[in-house]
């Protein structure tokens, strides 16, 4: 079942006093099936913020159409975008966006207690998704208590505690040690096979990419290739490799 459409999008910025016009996606067409995991991958300035800023809703197109769950998002306004957004997307930052006055364990119920679930519920929910990313034991403490990568586990937490249809992930790794990265992305592959989670991650990190399933990759606001991971992830974290190096080229290499 697909789960995101992307079709034909653009994304022309422009001043209105007649300045330059940057074309931040130019046509750009994207499928994304329930139970993915795919990595958005660039130059700067290639759209990938854009593209997520627009399937997130914080920014609208130019023109074409963002469906998510069959839903157009031009034609939800306020309040339906705002419950929405809510219900169907989990996003997931690079920087971590806890609460430093609520605990571990309430800055991840947050959604659910906004949405109004009952108790039993967020329990539920709570410790199925806490032991799935190996932060049972760090809950009732405070973000200021635990390291980064804690952090962002708790940050990943908070964005699928509610089940969205669509998690969006935004350079999730960019703050964090090596051996923090590693972590929280096995635990976003945990999340996608044991969760069914569907995932979109922008990153420009060849490391983080490997994790992926897929990855699609954007020159100049347009699709310029995609991969499949067939092989082991060093096999794929070399294809990737080789294709970034072909984007800084003229990518003639892959024709």
């Amino acid at each position: 079942m697909t789960i995101l459409e992307v079709e034909n999008v653009k994304k022309v910025y422009g001043s209105r006093q007649g300045g330059s016009i940057c074309n931040a996606l130019n046509g750009f067409d994207l499928e994304v099936n329930e139970g993915e995991f795919v990595g958005i991958m660039g130059p700067s300035g290639a759209g990938k913020t854009t593209l997520l800023n627009i399937i997130s809703t914080i920014d609208e197109p130019t023109s074409g159409n963002v469906i998510v769950d069959g839903n157009n998002l031009k034609n939800l306004k306020e309040p339906g975008l705002s419950i929405f957004r809510r219900n169907m997307l989990g996003f997931i930052f690079q920087e971590f966006n806890l609460l430093d006055t609520l605990t571990i364990k309430e800055n991840i119920l947050l959604p659910l207690a906004l949405s109004g679930s009952n108790v039993n519920k967020m329990e539920e929910r709570i410790e199925h998704i806490s032991e799935i990313l190996g932060i049972n034991k760090i809950l009732n403490k405070y973000p200021y208590e635990v390291s980064g990568g804690q952090k962002q586990k708790c940050a990943a937490a908070r964005a699928v505690i509610n089940n969205p249809r669509l998690i969006l992930a935004d350079e999730p790794v960019g703050s964090l040690d090596s051996k923090s990265s590693k972590d929280l992305l096995e635990c976003l592959v945990k999340l996608n096979e044991t969760n069914k989670s569907t995932i979109l991650m922008v990153t420009h990190d060849a490391f983080a990419a490997s994790y992926c399933k897929r990855i699609v990759f954007i020159k100049d606001g347009m699709l310029f290739t995609e991969i499949t991971r067939s092989n082991g992830r060093k096999e794929f974290f070399n294809q990737i490799i080789d294709i970034l190096s072909a984007m800084e080229g003229d990518g003639n290499e892959l024709l």
